[in-house]
């Protein structure tokens, strides 16, 4: 009985770790997504007085 309580907490455990992991993996693709944002505007700024 004792096997089974704790495979169910390492069970848990391990699911815990893949759902942290997925949230880690979609924070550090809304970084990139946004730095990719703000490095396309400053080029843009950059590049808005030399076309006037």
């Amino acid at each position: 009985m004792g096997i089974w309580l704790e495979l169910g907490i390492f069970g848990l455990v391990f699911v815990f770790a893949f759902w942290q992991m997925h949230d880690v993996r979609k924070a550090q693709e809304k970084t990139r997504q946004q730095r990719a944002q703000e490095k396309a505007q400053q080029e843009a700024q950059t590049r808005e007085p030399l076309d006037k």
